[in-house]
């Protein structure tokens, strides 16, 4: 398989390994493209595993929808689901990082029946950076998501500076020479950005028009979060300018008890940097299942 369609849009897949072997599904971030995972994939590939790594959403040339609702996070668990579907698989183990580890999240929670084990790589439970946004020195942290709300002026600048913001975040110069050059393709930019726009809160309402019983809304058309009851594996490096220690211990509390916290001394470019550690926590999964 080297692509898939849902709701008339289409998205390139590399489909590699046995074609009977236990399926894994990568899912990448921001500005990354289906090539940061692959020298995970070499590795899970080599033990027998069959691997999926998709161009998400904005980043297919042909799934690149101009409206920005169509970047919630329904949308985006929906295109995952699409692809497990197209595998042929009743059940896969999902890994994902950045922006695709938040996908990843929300895929744990709303389908657990299709996933043998989850594997995240830097991005915390969204429930836990909610808190951490509250508290500490998170929001700091997370200023740049504010900023590429804004319109047009993010594209513009990021066109002349992306690459000097990726080299200085520790991305190797190979890796940030490939998604740059990807993020000036046309429509890409803009594409990729629309995941944050889509964070866009509604504007509070008074406090008289609130129903008795809130009803908790996430980013994106969330549903309301409920522990995630898969097998999981949590890598976070202690280095990363991104996303702090807060949120990344607090992600337990929406775990279920089959959960293991990997503190790496990285960055947050695990599947490129660390290789290794990723595709062994995927590893463990596939042979648990096994065993099981």
């Amino acid at each position: 398989m080297d692509h898939f369609s849902r709701d008339g849009l289409t998205f390139d897949v590399t489909d590699a390994g046995p074609p009977d072997g236990p399926v894994v599904v990568l899912l990448h971030g921001w500005p990354q493209d289906r090539s940061a995972w692959g020298p995970v994939a070499d590795r899970l590939v080599g033990a027998g595993l069959r691997v999926l790594a998709p161009d998400q959403r904005g980043y297919s040339p042909g799934a690149r929808p101009r409206s920005t609702s169509a970047y919630r996070m329904s949308q985006l668990v929906a295109d995952v689901l699409a692809l497990v579907d197209a595998s042929g698989a009743a059940r896969v183990h999902l890994v994902g990082h950045d922006w695709g580890a938040a996908v990843a999240w929300a895929f744990a929670e709303r389908h657990p029946d299709r996933l043998e084990s989850l594997t995240v790589a830097s991005t915390p439970h969204h429930e836990a950076m909610a808190w951490a946004l509250r508290h500490g020195d998170q929001a700091r942290r997370s200023w740049y998501i504010l900023a590429f709300q804004v319109p047009v002026l993010p594209e513009a600048f990021l066109r002349r500076r992306l690459a000097a913001v990726l080299r200085g975040t520790g991305l190797p110069q190979e890796q940030v020479e490939r998604y740059v050059a990807r993020f000036r393709e046309p429509g890409a930019a803009s594409g990729g950005l629309a995941w944050y726009r889509a964070l866009r809160p509604r504007l509070p309402r008074p406090p008289w028009s609130r129903p008795r019983t809130p009803r908790r809304e996430g980013n994106q058309g969330a549903a309301p979060a409920s522990p995630v009851t898969v097998p999981t594996t949590y890598l976070w490096g202690r280095r990363d300018p991104a996303l702090g220690r807060a949120a990344a211990e607090r992600t337990a509390r929406w775990v279920g008890p089959d959960y293991r916290f990997v503190e790496l001394d990285a960055g947050h470019w695990l599947p490129e940097s660390h290789p290794d550690e990723v595709a062994a926590a995927v590893l463990d999964h596939v042979r648990g299942t096994a065993q099981g």
